[in-house]
């Protein structure tokens, strides 16, 4: 039995937190909202995952060094934006014998670090694992069959986290290319946003999947521009994450662009989702590495214009299908 810290009690969070007691381990959840805490203890339900019943046996705490002391494992599971913090928080007192995996999906703004970069820069020393792939906390929670991919250049890392995680029903992958199974996580939101957009432009499963297509094709550009692994773009990480987050029900990134397409101001938009809308986090930190590699990202550029420049949705979608005609 490994003792476990989740770090965030989102909805990813929760249902690892679930998952892994079930494997039999002993599971801390950390938040730094109190009354998330309070709310646990009182009543072990995932409000946000429709009020599923967690087991008895997971604790939930808000301090961290508590969460994390002993622990085999820290997974930090709180939004791309409060990573760093959240790890400069545990600065002080992880020790390397501890594993730390990463599930936060996102490219920092102003550094443009990937989200175990951006770890690494403040737990010196430590080799965080990516764990990233189509995984929708919904379907986890309820044990329904699920493969991810646990990404670290220290394969013994990825191998252990790989047996920790894995079950009847969550298969583990290993993969070293820790930066291409980042990119993949963070650029495939914004074309699931862009896929939103051309629902609730009203427009059909063509485009949509023209739109999936080509911006795998982006996302691919973008990543072996940056030296990643060709073969992590039509993997779980990359083709496999994109296709869910692009056209799930479950996925806050479509339902935030189908909200956009509609006209719904983006700070409405987001609010509706009631969650993080982890592509519009990504955007600008993508729109400066498309610009700094000299990376042609039609898609990824006109979500941009939707979402920061206050464009039209219909008339940058039309300005993407009257480009420059070119071979594929």
């Amino acid at each position: 039995m490994k003792k476990i810290a989740i770090l965030g009690a989102g909805t990813w969070g929760l249902a690892l937190a679930r998952m892994l007691f079930l494997n039999g381990n002993a599971v801390c959840v950390w938040s730094a909202l109190q009354s998330e805490i309070e709310q646990l203890n009182l009543t072990s339900t995932a409000v946000k995952l429709n009020n599923l019943q967690l087991p008895k046996g997971i604790t939930y705490s808000g301090n961290i060094e508590e969460a994390c002391n002993n622990a085999n494992v820290v997974v930090i599971a709180v939004p791309s934006l409060y990573v760093r913090s959240t790890a400069r928080l545990i600065s002080s007192f992880l020790n390397k014998k501890q594993l730390v995996v990463c599930v936060a999906k996102g490219i920092e703004s102003k550094t443009n670090l990937t989200m175990t970069e951006v770890i690494k820069s403040e737990l010196i020393g430590f080799e965080p694992i990516a764990l990233s792939g189509p995984t929708h906390a919904e379907e986890v929670a309820l044990d329904l069959p699920t493969t991810i991919v646990a990404a670290c250049e220290n394969e013994q890392n990825a191998i252990a986290i790989q047996q920790i995680f894995s079950n009847e029903s969550f298969r583990v992958y290993t993969n070293s290319d820790v930066l291409g199974v980042e990119i993949c996580g963070a650029v495939k939101n914004i074309i699931a946003i862009a896929c939103g957009i051309a629902s609730g432009l009203g427009y059909g499963d063509n485009i949509k999947a023209a739109i999936i297509t080509r911006g795998l094709s982006e996302i691919s550009r973008l990543g072996e521009k940056l030296g990643c692994n060709k073969q992590t773009f039509s993997g779980l990480a990359g083709m496999g994450d994109l296709i869910v987050t692009a056209t799930s029900l479950h996925s806050r990134n479509n339902r935030a662009g189908y909200y956009i397409g509609q006209g719904m101001p983006i700070d409405e938009a987001i609010k509706k989702v009631g969650m993080v809308v982890e592509g519009i986090n990504a955007l600008p930190a993508t729109v400066e590495l498309a610009k700094k590699y000299e990376v042609e990202l039609p898609i990824v550029f006109a979500v941009d214009s939707v979402v920061n420049h206050k464009a039209s949705p219909k008339t940058i979608g039309l300005s993407l299908m009257v480009r420059e005609y070119k071979s594929e």
